[in-house]
């Protein structure tokens, strides 16, 4: 993970990932080296919450709780996101990260994506299949 700085952030911790998806959130924050103290050293700090009952498919509530949770840096820094950079006089379309096209694994529900699943629904003796919202507030807007 690679930490820019601003000249003015004196005593400031710096957020360089908060995987909402994940639930980690790393920062960043200049202190005075134990050895010598007249020099600054740059201390990360890597907080995970990990979910109880959590599921295997966080889209079906009946998939058995996950057990495993595996954290790589380089999958929670990834920005996908296309950036329009110069180069040559030329504007080109980049991605900061090479393994975009991999599903992003999810731990806990991102409250910004809307989740869905499939349920059994018995209405007037017949039963359908119909999707319902896991996270209702970002699947509808009202």
């Amino acid at each position: 993970v690679l930490a820019g700085y601003p000249w003015d952030s004196e005593d400031k911790e710096n957020v360089l990932v908060n995987n909402k998806c994940q639930c980690v959130t790393v920062t960043s924050k200049l202190v005075p080296s134990k050895e010598n103290p007249e020099e600054e050293v740059l201390e990360r700090n890597i907080r995970i919450i990990v979910p109880l009952k959590a599921r295997e498919n966080i889209s079906d509530p009946l998939s058995p709780l996950r057990t495993t949770f595996v954290y790589r840096m380089t999958e929670l820094c990834r920005k996908c996101d296309p950036v329009e950079i110069e180069l040559g006089g030329e504007i080109h379309q980049a991605q900061q990260s090479t393994f975009c096209d991999e599903p992003e694994t999810c731990y806990t529900y991102n409250r910004d994506k809307c989740y869905t699943s499939t349920l059994p629904f018995r209405y007037k003796g017949e039963t359908r299949s119909i999707q319902a919202a896991l996270t209702p507030a970002s699947c509808y807007a009202d």
